[in-house]
C-alpha cells in the first residue's frame, strides 16, 4: 500500500494543490486552447497562489508534463506544447520575449567574465 502511494505523488499534487483547483480532465482531453483557458480560469481564481496568474498555469502544465514523462504519446505532447503557446498568447506574453530572455541569462562558451579593465590592463 505504501509503495503504491509513493508512485503517484504526483497525482496528488495535480489533485490537491494548494496554488491551483484544477477543472476535472482539464489535462486528459480537449484542444490545446480549451487546456490553456481551463488553467488561465483555475489561476486566476485562486487564492493562495504565491506567484502570478501566468506563472502559476504555466508551472502547473510544464509539471503535468515533465512527471508523464516518456509516456506521455507524442500526439499528446503536442497538444501540451499548444497548450503552453495557447497560454503565452492569451496572456500577452510572446515567443520573442521568452527567447530574448533566456538569451540574455545564457553564458557564451569560451568567453570568460573578465572585466573590461581587467582586459585593457593586460593590453
Amino acid at each position: 500500500m505504501a509503495t503504491a502511494r509513493k508512485r503517484r505523488w504526483s497525482q496528488q499534487v495535480t489533485e490537491t494543490s494548494d496554488a491551483l483547483t484544477l477543472e476535472e480532465g482539464v489535462f486528459t482531453g480537449g484542444s490545446s486552447r480549451g487546456i490553456a483557458l481551463s488553467l488561465k480560469r483555475s489561476a486566476e481564481r485562486s487564492h493562495k497562489r504565491k506567484s502570478s496568474p501566468y506563472r502559476s498555469a504555466m508551472s502547473m502544465l510544464t509539471f503535468y508534463e515533465n512527471r508523464a514523462g516518456k509516456t506521455l504519446p507524442a500526439a499528446r505532447r503536442r497538444t501540451l506544447e499548444g497548450a503552453k503557446d495557447e497560454l503565452r498568447k492569451l496572456y500577452g506574453k510572446t515567443a520573442k520575449q521568452q527567447s530574448a530572455k533566456q538569451k540574455t541569462t545564457r553564458k557564451q562558451p569560451g568567453k570568460s567574465r573578465t572585466s573590461t579593465k581587467r582586459r585593457k590592463a593586460r593590453a
